[in-house]
Order: structure tokens, then sequence, then C-alpha cells
């Protein structure tokens, strides 16, 4: 039997939901009658709730990435590196944007894909809102790359920093950075900063400790943390303050430039290094998205069953899908447990569509908010039947249910046996490898 006479699904996006779905449909149907391909632009996936430990050094990403060609060859599907330039749905065809090697040199040409079932989930981005000055002199948190290389500059100022120290002790140098945005992933690097720094002294820097960052959050909203009880944002918010950073709260940013930040209150905020997180968007690819129903932040509106409104062979999932569910006035949000279980409805329901068999409603069940604030405390509150609603947990507790998240998504992404080999490793490289990654 032919490849072309096989039932194909392909996926756009590799990144928490799109890489399990392959997974689980590689799993059920694998080559002989189905052909699983994913497509993403990158040749390994890493979970993005831990991009700001990659960030710090704090995280080897290569010890915790998944290569992608590996994978696919385990679970029986295939991989296609490249970039969703535009869909076909008339012609039911994905068409992918050249591939190119860092000197400008093709590698791949521009050509297409088949599909028979369409199933996006290519994500989302970082959210400048047009600030002027943002997309030139701020670092985003994105992708490994980004991460990898806001990781490269901070290491270049401490090291400038620690050498000033050394030549004058009396030196009032500074590491001064900026970050725009008190959600989560603000929130978490501005303590994970603290955290590299204090371990920098074993790795050469010995005049260098934390008195020597200078980090300011940003917030345009009354408090951090919208997503978390006040209380829970207050105790983070203490922390950050003990560790030394400048919360600020109120304060919108209005230009982005090579010295620092400019605010609506006439403020100037000095900063080496500036780090925008202050909202996401879907992937910008409106215009070729051939007509699909998308919402004001470019993601694809979607149906109970997570199929787009305008076309039954094509679902959107995580941070690209929008879905309202009925009674409420707002979209799922795009977190990671979203992406997780959006991930489940879509495997049933294209499972179910090839079955000619009625579809399932995608039921998103709220399972609560965590921060990490480093090794020095964790924050959040947990949704479930156990606790009848909503509980406050702080502490070692918030720590272990933090950290069983990602636990649950290498289960998901490996199956039970090499997941559960994987979480053994983690913890051995726990003592056995280097605090910091500072290369």
């Amino acid at each position: 039997m032919t490849t072309d006479k096989k039932t194909q699904i392909v996926i756009v996006g590799g990144g928490a939901a799109g890489l399990e779905l392959a997974r689980k449909l590689g799993a059920r149907y694998g080559r002989k009658r189905h052909d699983i391909i994913l497509i993403d632009r990158n040749r390994t996936h890493i979970w993005k709730p831990l991009l700001h430990e990659v960030a710090a050094g704090s995280l080897d990403a290569s010890l915790d990435e998944v290569g992608y060609r590996s994978h696919c060859h385990r679970w029986g599907y295939r991989y296609h590196y490249g970039t969703l330039e535009r869909i076909d749905r008339t012609a039911r065809r994905v068409h992918l944007a050249p591939v190119l090697d860092p000197k400008g040199r093709e590698v791949i040409g521009a050509h297409s894909v088949r599909y028979d079932y369409l199933v996006l989930a290519y994500g989302s981005v970082t959210n400048d809102f047009g600030t002027p000055g943002v997309a030139e002199n701020c670092l985003f948190l994105d992708s490994q790359a980004q991460a990898d290389s806001f990781r490269d500059q901070l290491l270049d100022h401490c090291l400038r920093v620690s050498r000033a120290m050394s030549e004058d002790p009396a030196s009032d140098a500074h590491v001064r950075i900026a970050i725009v945005g008190g959600g989560a992933t603000g929130v978490e690097l501005a303590a994970e900063l603290y955290n590299a720094a204090d371990g920098l002294s074993y790795y050469g820097l010995e005049v260098f400790d934390r008195k020597r960052l200078d980090v300011s959050l940003l917030e345009a909203g009354p408090r951090i943390l919208p997503a978390l009880p006040e209380r829970l944002a207050d105790a983070a918010r203490e922390e950050l303050g003990v560790l030394g950073v400048k919360v600020l709260t109120g304060v919108s940013v209005t230009a982005s430039t090579p010295q620092g930040m400019e605010t609506r209150d006439g403020r100037f905020v000095p900063a080496d290094l500036q780090l925008w997180a202050a909202g996401v968007k879907a992937v910008p690819i409106r215009e070729g998205l051939d007509g699909l129903q998308l919402s004001r932040g470019d993601q694809v509106v979607v149906r109970p069953t997570l199929q787009s409104l305008d076309d039954d062979r094509v679902f959107a999932i995580g941070d690209c899908a929008s879905y309202t569910p009925a009674g409420s006035e707002r979209p799922i949000p795009p977190r990671a447990q979203a992406a997780h279980q959006m991930a489940d409805t879509a495997f049933a329901n294209l499972s179910r569509l090839m079955a000619g068999t009625p579809l399932r409603t995608f039921v998103y069940r709220d399972h609560g908010s965590l921060v990490s604030l480093s090794r020095f405390s964790t924050v959040g509150s947990l949704m479930g039947r156990l606790v009848g609603g909503r509980m406050a947990v702080e502490g070692r507790l918030a720590r272990f249910v933090y950290m069983s998240l990602y636990r649950m998504h290498l289960l998901a992404v490996h199956g039970w046996i090499r997941g559960t080999t994987l979480i053994l490793v983690s913890h051995i490289n726990r003592f056995v490898r280097p605090r910091l990654k500072l290369h």
C-alpha cells in the first residue's frame, strides 16, 4: 500500500499539545494504514514552562529536550522540519516555506504536504502590543534559542561586573535587568536569576553575588500574578522583595530604548538586559489560513469538538486555538494544562471521526495555577473534587505539585516506561550535573 492511500493526519507544531497528540496517534495507528506527520520549525522540543530556567542557566536544555527525529522513529509517526506558510483547504495541502541554512542557502525548497485531517498546534509568541522599541531592544522567551541568547548575554554582563569588582573592590557595578510582565513567566524568571547568581561563585566569579543583581519587575496591572488569589500573589511579591527584586505595579511601559524602559508616569528604568513577558498571541499566520475564522488575538476559533468553525477536517489545539465554553465570557487561557487536555480530546475526536462515531465535547478542567520562585518558594492554588473547590498551597506541597506537572508532561510525551526512566534520571542529574549551564 502506498503512502498516498493511507489516511494522512498532519500536525503543525510540536509543542506540548502537538507532540503529545503525535505520540498518541502514532502509538494507536502506526504506519500501516495511517501516515501521521508532525511539522515543526525546530529540531527539538522543550517544555515551554521551563524556558525561564534555561534563560537563567539553571537548566541544561540539552538534557531535557526531545529530538523529534528519534521520537518519531520510536512512536510511529514522521517528522518534517519546516515552517507553515499557508494551507489550501480545497486541495487539502499544507504549504511549507523553504528551509535555509545560517548563510541563507536553501536546504529544502518550498513544498507542500497532503492531508486528510489537519491539526493546527503551532502555539503562541510574546505579544509586544506594538510598543515602540520593544522588538529591537527586548528579549523574549518563546523558544530555546531565545532563552539561550538571554543566558549568554546575562553571563556576559555578570562577567563584566565581576571584572570591574576585581579591578576596583569599591566599584558600584551592577547587572541591571528589567522584566516587563508580572505573570508566571516574569515572576519565575526574576526569582530564578537570584538562584543563578548564588551559583556563579562556584564557577570562577568568586567576587560576584546576588547583591550585584538589580532586577526590576514591571506590571501594568494593580498586582502581579492575577491568576492567583490575592493572598498568594502578595506572598510571592514579599518573597521577591526579600530576594531583592523591585516590583513595580501599576506601571505601563510606553517605549523601550537601548538604555532601558520609559513608563507612562514619566519614569525611566535603566537596564542592561530587557525581557518582555507581558502577554501572548497566536503565531501570526492570519493571511495563510485560507479563511479560517480567527479571534482578535489571531487564534483559530474552534467548536466544542475542537474543529474549526469553517472546516470539519481542520482542528486547532493549544495556544493557537480559541475556545469559549458555553456560559463563559472568556476563552480557555493559554496554559500547559489546557494544551494537554486539548490533545486528549483531539486524539479521541480524530479517532471517532475516522470511525464515523459521534465526537466528544471538550471540557476544560482548571486544576489551578502554580508559580515557582526557584528553590526559594512555590505558591499556587489547586482546584479539585478532593478539596471541594480552590485550595491555596505554598511551600513543599506546592513545589511537589509543580514538579509533578512536568513529570506528567514527560509521561504524556514518552509513555510510562521511558517517561518514568527519565524522571529517575532527572533526580540523579540533580547530584551529578553542574548547578548552572555556562556555555
